[in-house]
């Protein structure tokens, strides 16, 4: 079975791989000397900052494996060279909902960027795949856990 590909921006894998740099250079350094040090107040048995410390680093060493699972899987999406007025990763939608008349704007990227908070919307996610390939004043349908919801495409900003 092939492996789950990230979809993800070049910024967001060089981001990545400095974070995995940081992990494996300074942060594994760290844990080791708090490791050490714990070590040195005696019995193992009943030294909580030994716990502790154990548990900082699985918790830092299941980080590292998640970090290169994802550079190892990551597919690079640029502004995919199509047609300017299409909806696609990259792409800076605004939308009406139908329903309520409100606006919201988002970004298109790849699930590795996703932020709802700061309007970055996964392409996989139902609103986002039901952006895709459309263009401006189309009406979309998107089935959302929340229900059906209807978008008409005000504007279509692809860099």
């Amino acid at each position: 079975m092939a492996a789950e590909k990230f979809k993800m921006s070049q910024e967001r894998y060089d981001q990545l791989k400095e974070e995995l740099h940081y992990m494996e250079t300074v942060r594994e350094k760290e844990v080791a000397e708090q490791i050490k040090e714990a070590r040195s107040f005696g019995d193992l048995s009943e030294n909580s900052e030994y716990d502790e410390a154990k548990a900082e680093q699985g918790k830092l060493y299941s980080k590292i494996a998640e970090v290169k699972n994802l550079l190892e899987n990551a597919e690079i999406v640029e502004n995919e060279v199509r047609d300017k007025s299409t909806v696609g990763i990259g792409s800076r939608v605004k939308v009406q909902d139908l329903e309520d008349g409100s606006e919201d704007e988002f970004q298109l990227v790849g699930s590795q960027e996703a932020n709802p908070m700061l309007g970055r919307i996964s392409d996989d996610s139902p609103i986002g795949r039901g952006l895709l390939g459309h263009k401006k004043d189309e009406v979309v349908t998107v089935e959302a856990p929340a229900g059906t919801m209807q978008f008409r495409i005000l504007s279509v900003e692809n860099d």
